[in-house]
């Protein structure tokens, strides 16, 4: 009779060594995967509900960080002109070549200046200005706050009584919705002058009678609509970079991920908000 090896014994896998190697984890279903994504959804919507109310609420507190306010706005706003001038004017020709070969169809280019600008003012502007700077500036508000986090200067903040939400979040909310809406004036602005340059060169459009006729269509409530959305995007964008930023973990490589979660969260939270505030400023703003 062959004795029984003891427990204690490491088993022995078919090549004949003896491994030690932990078994492989197991894959979760497909229901523990959503519970764990929705957990994680969760916890990240309270982390910036925390981070919000503590930003706000430490407005008024000395000191009132007005210099690291000033150096938010130069680094996210005067920074972002080239890009916001480049895709804009770009975006402008390129609507307009769209809207005249369509509008061509039915004999109405003359449409074209009124269709162009209500739609820089409405949508565009704000829009896509928003969802470029904000992949911009969000992602280095991740990777800034998230290098902080990561070589503990954050935890030096909090030993020395000071407030990670009030001496890196705010002055980031505040530079964010200040610089928006100048950045989707200068994109209107310059958008409607690459559609101005298409229209003269190609349309036989004049500058003069192109504004003449968009003066015409376009109400002030369009150039609000499109504004007031601004200062949310800029909400949304600096508040979710503070977010990815203060909970990165594991070195660079961390940082890394942090900064490319900023990038698509922000472009799909702006689109969602952009629906939202869209319908309630059709009901509220006069057509």
């Amino acid at each position: 009779m062959i004795p029984t090896p003891p427990d204690s014994i490491p088993s022995m896998p078919p090549s004949g060594r003896i491994s030690n190697l932990p078994p492989p984890p197991v894959a979760p279903t497909l229901l523990e995967d959503w519970r764990n994504r929705v957990t994680v959804f969760i916890e990240s919507m309270g982390h910036i509900g925390t981070l919000t109310v503590g930003a706000l609420g430490s407005i008024t507190r000395r000191p009132l960080e007005i210099a690291s306010t000033i150096y938010q706005v130069e680094s996210l706003g005067v920074r972002s002109l080239g890009i916001v001038a480049v895709t804009s004017i770009f975006i402008g020709m390129v609507m307009t070549i769209q809207f005249a070969f369509g509008l061509q169809r039915f004999g109405g280019v003359e449409y074209i200046p009124r269709v162009i600008v209500l739609s820089f003012l409405r949508e565009l502007g704000p829009t896509l200005t928003a969802v470029i700077v904000g992949g911009r500036i969000g992602s280095g508000m991740a990777a800034e706050v998230g290098a902080m986090n990561v070589t503990e200067q954050v935890d030096a903040i909090r030993a020395l009584g000071g407030d990670p939400a009030k001496k890196l979040v705010l002055p980031r909310i505040l530079a964010a919705m200040i610089v928006m809406p100048l950045l989707s004036m200068f994109a209107d602005a310059l958008g409607t002058l690459g559609a101005i340059f298409v229209c003269s060169t190609e349309y036989d459009i004049r500058p003069t009678l192109f504004m003449q006729t968009a003066l015409e269509s376009v109400l002030l409530s369009d150039l609000l609509s499109g504004l007031a959305k601004t200062p949310i995007f800029g909400f949304i964008i600096a508040i979710v970079g503070c977010h990815f930023g203060l909970t990165t973990q594991g070195g660079t490589e961390g940082v890394g991920q942090s900064t490319t979660r900023t990038v698509v969260v922000v472009s799909i939270a702006i689109l969602v908000a952009d629906y939202f505030l869209t319908r309630m400023f059709v009901s509220i703003l006069p057509g």
